[in-house]
């Protein structure tokens, strides 16, 4: 009866916190919505394109920023809360000092990278995306790690609707602008996030702490993670890098559009995930990889038909979007109909991969992320120059196609050999 009871209070938690996620981030969609097609009318297809291009550049380096800190703080503070204070101080000391770092470096060698972006164009993107922006996520997983979702999908809100604020000023005011100015107006709603993130963390949970032993013990896990999140910008983000460094500023437009579009229709995927993740450590913890997988299987359950629904939904709604973003993105028809249905490829991949994350075999994971990243690298290196974002479209339904069926290989393999040296186990015990 008891653990009847037990389980029925952890799917009534997970739902509730599904159903804050949920909540928080459908009114993140709106603002996102509103935002993107503002951001499209405020700067063009081709200013759009340069900005988006010069934006993935500096994401998939900015990962390396955090050290994978707030997922090392994810998984030891979500079994015991009481290990916060050294955790959290350690977050704020890694972030602040690698991203002004990196943020340098970002400035320095990205324009020998692509002669596009200036310099003081891209240190305004990278300050804003290697410090402001992972200490805003880093506070979120605060909040996840301590199941208060109703905060982490207040914190996405509030960063949505900033930007939101900040593209319909600008649109009233000056109506027309480039992608450098756009770069300060990001960085000034990136570094007000990060300081109502880090003030609401402190007046709910108290000071940090700083132990430079344990971050020193926890930096070659962190480091893993950090790899994980790179290889997962360089398959979500390499194509629109490269489609900015062969000039092809127009078409990364409208096919940047398209993306965001399917981003925010996985915006319901996403928050089941990210209510489920923090279970994914502590059924590990608890009960090992059989739990995981068994947990992994219920939450696809849920996210697949939702990533379904969206996909129908984007095919049959993309005439929409030249109407709302402008004559200029009139090409984002043909690329969302080729791209929607990655919601679904993502709801696969993103479980087994928890379940290998939370089960504790985080390299396995990377190291299926950066075939995934290699691939797709290799794959848009070949196709972007002969075919231009239709090249970028079949790269990535390739890319997550691959990693969803290599993550649930992974792990049912896995799962497999355990059981097997269970069974080995049992039978020397008898």
């Amino acid at each position: 009866m008891y653990s009847s009871n037990k389980q029925s209070f952890s799917e009534n938690a997970l739902a509730r916190n599904s159903a804050w996620m949920f909540c928080g981030q459908g009114l993140s969609v709106i603002c996102q919505g509103v935002y993107f097609v503002l951001l499209a009318r405020l700067l063009g297809a081709t200013e759009y394109g340069v900005y988006v291009g010069a934006f993935a550049l500096v994401s998939i380096l900015s990962q390396y920023s955090a050290l994978g800190s707030h997922s090392v703080f994810l998984r030891y503070v979500s079994a015991k809360p009481s290990l916060f204070p050294e955790y959290w101080g350690n977050v704020l000391l890694t972030t602040g000092c690698l991203g002004l770092t990196f943020a340098g470096m970002l400035a320095v060698v990205a324009p020998l990278v692509s002669h596009s972006y200036p310099a003081a164009f891209l240190l305004c993107l990278a300050v804003s995306d290697s410090l402001f922006a992972q200490i805003s996520v880093a506070a979120g997983r605060v909040f996840q790690a301590f199941e208060r979702m109703r905060t982490t999908a207040t914190l996405t809100l509030l960063s949505n609707f900033l930007r939101m604020v900040a593209a319909g000023s600008l649109v009233l005011l000056i109506h027309r602008t480039g992608a450098r100015n756009w770069a300060w107006a990001i960085l000034a709603v990136s570094a007000t996030t990060a300081i109502v993130a880090v003030t609401l963390v402190w007046k709910s949970f108290g000071r940090p702490q700083f132990s430079l032993n344990l971050l020193r013990r926890r930096s070659g896990e962190g480091f893993i993670f950090a790899l994980s999140y790179s290889t997962t910008g360089i398959y979500n983000d390499i194509d629109k890098a490269l489609l900015g460094h062969f000039g092809m500023n127009m078409a990364n437009g409208i096919y940047t559009m398209a993306y965001r579009v399917v981003d925010v229709c996985t915006m319901p995927l996403y928050a089941v995930q990210s209510a489920a993740f923090p279970r994914f450590f502590k059924k590990g913890a608890e009960a090992g990889l059989k739990e995981t997988k068994a947990f992994a299987m219920r939450v696809v359950a849920h996210t697949a038909p939702l990533s379904l629904v969206a996909a129908g939904a984007m095919f049959i709604m993309a005439p929409v979007i030249p109407y709302v973003a402008g004559k200029g993105f009139l090409g984002s028809v043909e690329v969302l109909r080729w791209l929607c249905l990655l919601p679904a490829f993502r709801s696969l991949h993103i479980s087994a991969g928890d379940a290998l994350t939370g089960s504790g075999h985080q390299k396995l994971r990377l190291t299926t992320q950066a075939v995934a990243a290699g691939f797709n690298l290799a794959v848009n290196l070949y196709l972007i120059p002969r075919f231009g974002w239709l090249g970028a479209a079949w790269s990535s339904l390739a890319t997550d196609g691959a990693l969803g069926m290599m993550n649930w290989v992974a792990l049912l393999v896995i799962e497999r050999r355990c059981r097997e040296q269970w069974a080995k186990c049992e039978t020397a015990a008898a």
